[in-house]
Order: C-alpha cells, then sequence, then structure tokens
C-alpha cells in the first residue's frame, strides 16, 4: 500500500541556509524581564516561517509535517489573542493552513511529556489542559479540521504503579477538554516496558473513541505481548476513514553510537519501513529531520513516498 513521509519541527536545510525555523524561544527569566510583548515578537516570526517550510516540502513531494509545540514562547502564560501582534500571528496561521488544505499537506502537533492527564494531581492536570487547548486554539487558528487527520499527540502520562487507575483518570480528564482538542487528540505507545503498549492504549479507545498513533521503534520495547505486525494493525483499527499515523524511528545504539541508551533516535534511517500492506501517513522521528527522506529516497526509491488521498 501507499505510505506518505513526514519528519517533525525542523526543516534542517532551511533552518541552516536561511535562518527558517519555528521554534525560536527565550528562558523563563528572559519572559518574566521582557514579557509578552517579547514573546509577541518571537511568535511573528515562528508562525511566518510555517509557510515556507511547507512550500519547500511541497516542492520536494512532502506532504506530512509535525509543526513545533514552540510556536508560541511560554504559550500557556497567556492567550493568543492578547499578543500585541496577534493580526499578523493570526495571519500567517490562516496563510499555513490554507497552504496546507490546497495541497493535502497533513499537519500535526505533538505536545510535552508533562501533558499529563493521568496525574492524580488536580494542578498536573490543569496545566495539562491549559497547554492542549492552546494547541487546539493553533490548529483553529489555521483552519484545519477538527478530526484526527489535524491529530494533536500526546503520551498517556505515567503508571502511578496503578495502570488501571490511571487509565480510570485518563479517560475521566478527557472530559476536561474542549471539541477543538477532543476532536484531534491521539494516544501513542511508550518506549519501556512498564508503560503503555498499543493493546493498553486500545482500552482508552474502546472508552473514548481516541485513536492510537503507532510508534515503530517505541513498540521493540513495549510489545504487550504482541508482534509489529498485530500492533500496527489493531492500532490502524482505530483511525476509522481518516489514514492512521504512524512514528517511525530507529536506535542510534544500534547503527551509530553504541555509547547511547538503545531508546535514543538515530539521525537518519537505515531500514524499509514494512507497512504491512496498510496505507499510513508516516512521521520520521530521526534527528536529521528531512534530510533523513532524502537519503531514505536515495535507498529505497520513491515507491514510500508518494501522494495518497485524504
Amino acid at each position: 500500500m501507499t505510505i506518505r513521509l513526514g519528519y517533525a519541527c525542523i526543516n534542517m536545510h532551511l533552518q541552516k541556509y536561511h535562518k527558517i525555523t519555528t521554534n525560536r524561544g527565550m528562558i523563563k527569566r528572559t519572559f518574566k524581564a521582557k514579557g509578552i510583548n517579547y514573546a509577541s515578537e518571537l511568535a511573528t516570526i515562528n508562525t511566518g516561517n510555517i509557510l515556507p517550510i511547507l512550500r519547500w516540502n511541497k516542492q520536494n513531494n512532502i506532504h506530512v509535517f509535525r509543526i513545533s509545540s514552540c510556536l508560541l514562547p511560554w504559550g500557556s502564560e497567556y492567550q493568543v489573542e492578547e499578543l500585541p501582534d496577534f493580526l499578523k500571528i493570526k495571519k500567517n496561521l490562516e496563510l499555513a493552513g490554507s497552504f496546507a488544505r490546497d495541497n493535502n499537506i497533513r499537519l500535526s502537533f505533538h505536545p510535552g511529556p508533562f501533558n499529563i492527564l493521568t496525574s492524580p494531581k488536580e494542578r498536573v492536570v490543569k496545566n495539562a489542559v491549559i497547554d492542549l487547548e492552546m494547541h487546539g486554539k493553533l490548529m483553529d487558528l489555521m483552519g484545519m479540521p477538527r478530526n484526527r487527520w489535524s491529530k494533536i499527540n500526546i503520551h498517556i502520562g505515567a503508571t502511578y504503579g496503578d495502570k488501571p487507575s490511571a487509565i480510570d483518570r485518563w479517560c475521566q480528564n478527557y472530559d476536561l477538554l474542549s471539541e477543538s482538542v477532543k476532536s484531534r487528540i491521539t494516544l501513542e505507545n511508550d518506549d519501556k516496558a512498564s508503560m503503555y503498549s498499543v493493546k493498553d492504549l486500545y482500552e482508552v479507545y474502546e472508552r473514548t473513541g481516541v485513536p492510537i498513533v503507532f510508534d515503530y521503534h517505541h513498540h521493540t520495547f513495549c510489545t504487550g505481548g504482541q508482534s509489529e505486525e498485530e500492533a500496527l494493525k489493531l492500532a490502524a483499527s482505530t483511525w476509522g476513514s481518516v489514514t492512521p499515523a504512524c512514528h517511525f524511528s530507529e536506535s542510534k545504539a544500534l547503527n551509530e553510537n553504541l555509547k547511547v541508551k538503545p531508546q535514543a533516535h538515530s539521525d537518519y534511517i537505515f531500514n524499509r519501513v514494512n507497512d504491512h500492506g496498510l496505507k499510513l501517513d508516516v512521521v520520521f522521528e530521526a534527528k536529521a529531520k528531512e534530510q533523513a527522506i532524502l537519503r531514505y529516497r536515495e535507498l529505497y526509491g520513491d515507491e514510500n513516498c508518494l501522494l495518497a488521498a485524504k
């Protein structure tokens, strides 16, 4: 079947040669000193640089792209509408979203690991909801559809020594989210045996309808007793009419540097992606970003990089 390849957040070529990036930020001390005006300045640059990256991607037949969650520096500390340059930021997002829709480019976010809806602490859950709602608002401002085509992907969070209770809390706290986030949120399998496998996440899907993003590399560490094909097909079955989204990376320890932990991602991809007969959108979580896709094409040709219907 056809798969489409994408990458995450940074275009190495554009960053190196044209200083185009979407993750300009600042430390908390700078934010406290310079405040919302400086945050607005950086956010204007960040959001304005999404479109050049998408144009480069289209020119290079890349139609899957994860946008950086650092578009709005310290974005959980304010509402985007409060930024002095909000109208410029809104326009930048509208232009990026329009280009993506017109060219069948699938956009996503992957908010950070602190978005823990399994937490027993009310403050942690509240902060997670704030951050997730910010991502939902950004998708809305880009005019992206409220479905899992425009996914906001997270990990479920810790087990706290009691996985069933943690799953219960996640499902309960899911109801705290707005429709903007609920309609887009997805869950990804983990890379530690004690954490959440695809089989574990399937229980969440049965209770909430939240699809599973299959991570090939993570599955090697947390199989849930399933083969790669079994886990991938179970995850894919949760997507309905939307093309399933997956992540693919390989172990840096096995391919590039024996001294790092096996979970660390390699710079490039060394083996062909096995789609097991499915149509998939696959984000390469390789450190070389778009360069990993170009090198993969040199190894395996363009057959795994063809355009697929939405």
